[in-house]
């Protein structure tokens, strides 16, 4: 194996494709997941938020301007805002390191903003919500269609977890339980589907609320979270 196949490299940075010490914004995807699905957290809840809070510092840019982007610039480019996949904001960025790093894909802002704004950095979590879409506002790119690896990819149905973060909004089957904890003051109307139905919960007058449009929700009780 001949220098071009970077088998030298590999010997001293180690495997291809790594993102060694940098800052990698799906790099708590499963506690993310993890939350989504109600379930407790794996690590530390202080380290989770955290690497959100060094993601949102080190990788959202309200201005691409001057944000290098060899890759595919198709996602997010000039003066458009978005969130890069990963950088290295203190050096030693791998020299065969993790591709489309500087790509700025909307399935990957999703879930960073949704878990930002599920610790209540609700702010921050809409910053990179409303760049992602001001690029997707059908000017210069389908507001329906948003690119990854072709058109109308899956990831971007990330976005589905902003309802639950932002109105702390869950369904439990099990315990016929509605739990609602949300992160924005005052009434609310939101969306809300089951396996068996869907409908619409929030708080009116202060109070909790859920109205069953089509189907079953069997709720037996409502732990609201103010």
């Amino acid at each position: 194996m001949g220098a071009g196949t970077g088998t030298g490299t590999v010997n001293v940075e180690g495997p291809k494709y790594q993102y060694g010490k940098g800052c990698l914004s799906d790099g708590i995807l499963g506690e993310w997941m993890a939350w989504a699905a109600g379930l407790s957290p794996t690590i530390s809840p202080d380290k989770i938020e955290s690497h959100l809070l060094a993601v949102h510092r080190y990788n959202f840019r309200a201005d691409l301007s001057e944000f290098p982007n060899p890759q595919r610039p198709a996602f997010g480019f000039g003066y458009e805002g978005g969130l890069a996949l990963c950088t290295w904001p203190k050096g030693e960025r791998l020299t065969l390191g993790v591709p489309y790093s500087e790509e700025i894909w909307s399935g990957i802002e999703y879930q960073v903003a949704s878990h930002l704004i599920s610790f209540g950095h609700v702010e921050k979590g809409l910053e990179i919500v409303r760049a992602c879409r001001k690029r997707y506002d059908g000017l210069v790119r389908n507001p329906f269609c948003e690119m990854e690896c072709g058109y109308w990819y899956a990831r971007a149905l990330s976005s589905y977890a902003l309802f639950q973060a932002l109105t702390g909004a869950r369904y439990d089957a099990v315990e016929k339980t509605l739990y609602l904890a949300p992160k924005i003051a005052g009434d609310f109307r939101s969306f809300l589907t089951t396996a068996t139905g869907f409908g619409t919960v929030g708080v009116k007058g202060g109070q909790p609320f859920i109205e069953v449009k089509f189907g079953q929700i069997d709720v037996k009780r409502i732990e609201y979270k103010k």
